[in-house]
């Protein structure tokens, strides 16, 4: 059987860009070799698109010397990557696209209108669900239309931190203390906790760089709970896992730095609660018009037991630590044999 090839993307333009590494090199070892060719392309945090040779290049950060371009024709009737080394130019066709890639210009819907132009099936959400997901403020009004209970909110424009005291007025109705979060950033990116009015201006200074959309939303207190998504017609969710967060809250250093922080899979709720957590995944995950995978983050409020949806992820970690893919093996599925579904997902988009 002639081998398809399949080209995996990572790296990237985001905050997120060292975390993609990692997951793409995860995801490329469990890419099966007796099927698929795979062609690694590596987009640099200035934002080109380089042929890179090997995994252990992205293991070591080489891949950034690479001489050679390699980017994805937006030309439907060439389904190819376009191969570029000095005057040279190559075609490579391509059977379908992993974009390994996490946070904006990968999982917002940019590299995914891109896919769409080019014809090539891709693994992973759609424009729509993308974009939407990415923005935790339109997530808010989706979900909202659900009944699904998240945490109360406020909407800041960047541009309106120019009167400072009204826009703390404003957030001040929530009360103290607040998180405050860009509205596109993955990875808790920019997120901060004021107990306070100068926490609070610190905070929406530091988010008004990662976004002009911010989002301030009341602190619920209760533990962490996430689950995953797989599937396109035929959607199923996981079970769920429980973050120990080593800091206040889980940011970006708690994710990745800090190895206090833990992931406890299938951990003790009260009764009902996880075919709870698994019914609201599928539900919000449908209502963006997800496609393929997802992570759905939630939170069990400590006095009332209720379920507070947080934010959902539509190309979630891949790396040795991350929760969805131990959400799977954890039903039986390895690594290997996500990665092979995913695959076969992206044939059945159109």
């Amino acid at each position: 059987m002639e081998k398809k090839t399949i080209a995996v993307l990572f790296g990237g333009m985001s905050s997120e860009h060292e975390v993609s590494c990692i997951s793409a090199a995860t995801i490329i070892s469990n890419i099966d070799s007796n099927y698929y060719e795979t062609v690694l392309i590596g987009i640099t945090k200035e934002g080109n698109w380089l042929k890179v040779e090997s995994l252990e290049d992205i293991k070591s950060g080489e891949w950034v010397k690479s001489k050679t371009s390699a980017i994805i024709s937006p030309d439907k009737t060439q389904s190819a990557i376009l191969l570029i080394h000095g005057n040279h130019v190559e075609k490579q066709k391509v059977d379908v696209v992993f974009p390994a890639l996490h946070g904006l210009y990968g999982e917002d819907g940019t590299v995914q209108g891109l896919l769409e132009l080019s014809g090539i099936p891709y693994v992973g959400c759609g424009v729509l669900a993308s974009a939407v997901a990415m923005d935790k403020l339109y997530t808010k009004i989706i979900v909202d239309t659900l009944g699904i209970r998240q945490a109360a909110y406020v909407s800041v424009n960047a541009k309106d931190l120019s009167d400072m005291n009204a826009v703390v007025e404003k957030v001040e109705k929530l009360g103290y203390p607040v998180f405050i979060k860009p509205s596109n950033a993955g990875s808790s990116q920019g997120v901060t906790k004021a107990h306070n009015r100068d926490e609070l201006v610190t905070g929406l200074r530091k988010a008004s760089e990662h976004d002009r959309k911010i989002l301030v939303e009341e602190t619920i207190i209760g533990r962490e709970i996430e689950c995953a998504v797989l599937g396109s017609n035929d959607v199923r969710a996981s079970g769920v896992g429980e973050i120990l967060a080593a800091a206040e809250f889980y940011d970006y250093d708690a994710k990745y730095n800090n190895a206090d922080s833990k992931t406890v899979i299938s951990p003790e709720l009260p009764a009902g609660k996880e075919a709870e957590f698994r019914d609201y995944a599928v539900k919000i995950f449908k209502a963006i018009d997800g496609f393929g995978l997802a992570r759905v983050d939630f939170f069990l409020e400590k006095d009332t037991n209720e379920i507070v949806f947080n934010e959902i992820n539509t190309l979630p970690g891949f790396t040795a630590i991350s929760m969805y893919p131990m959400l799977w093996e954890a039903k039986g599925i390895s690594k290997n044999q996500l990665v092979e579904k995913l695959i076969q997902s992206a044939f059945t988009r159109k």
